[in-house]
């Protein structure tokens, strides 16, 4: 029986793969939900099964060049790094937030605290603008789609400082309650994509080990 690798993201997507794995009777080593772990590869009670935690945009990586067999993965990973070696299998209906674009709010918005769901700027205004982003591939497709030639500016964090520091007109970044947004000043103005956690597979490994990842994915779907 051939031993399988399945990857997943670090952070706060590992609370909710707990209930998860639960439901499943996949039962990770004790120190794999331990955030001040230094371990990254673990032994499950699963024999042919061990999981290795990497970070959320590497996860598609692994699984595209075969170093994971399986991966949980973000609907915004997958559609940035959009890949024939990749399948999305199962949509796991967890990790559930939305990419959005977002920029500083107006001076009246901050004095007056208004419903930042509600505010009105129509982005076809624009013939030109600049957006900071995780997501460039994503960025240039959503704002071609609109007319809009978008220069994407690459960031990997602190992207919620980069319309104050003038680097930017707009950001493209996960949403979840909106918070971090408003702390920053700043108001979210057009969902791009609704996001969930994915169970994928390598393509290669899905002829290879057909029958043991069939009966992984079965579980998944149960539960």
């Amino acid at each position: 029986m051939k031993k399988l690798l399945l990857a997943v993201p670090k952070g706060r997507i590992l609370d909710e793969l707990r209930p998860l794995f639960t439901r499943i009777n996949l039962i990770p080593e004790k120190d794999f939900f331990d955030e001040s772990s230094r371990k990254l590869i673990f032994k499950t009670n699963r024999q042919n099964l061990e999981i290795v935690k990497v970070r959320s945009f590497d996860v598609a990586t692994f699984v595209k060049f075969g170093a994971a067999d399986l991966g949980i993965c973000g609907s915004d990973v997958l559609e940035e790094f959009s890949s024939a070696e990749i399948f999305p299998i199962l949509d796991l209906k967890i990790g559930k937030c939305r990419l959005s674009i977002a920029t500083k709010k107006s001076p009246v918005e901050s004095q007056t605290k208004s419903d930042l769901r509600l505010t009105p700027y129509d982005l076809r205004l624009f013939s030109h603008l600049r957006i900071a982003t995780k997501y460039p591939a994503i960025a240039s497709k959503y704002f071609s789609n609109l007319g809009i030639q978008a220069e994407a500016i690459k960031l990997n964090g602190a992207i919620e400082i980069a319309p104050k520091l003038n680097l930017c007109d707009f950001i493209l970044d996960l949403v979840s309650s909106g918070k971090t947004l408003s702390e920053n000043d700043m108001v979210e103005v057009q969902k791009v994509l609704d996001v969930s956690s994915h169970l994928i597979v390598n393509r290669a490994s899905f002829k290879t080990a057909n029958q043991e990842i069939n009966q992984l994915i079965k579980i998944f779907d149960a539960a």
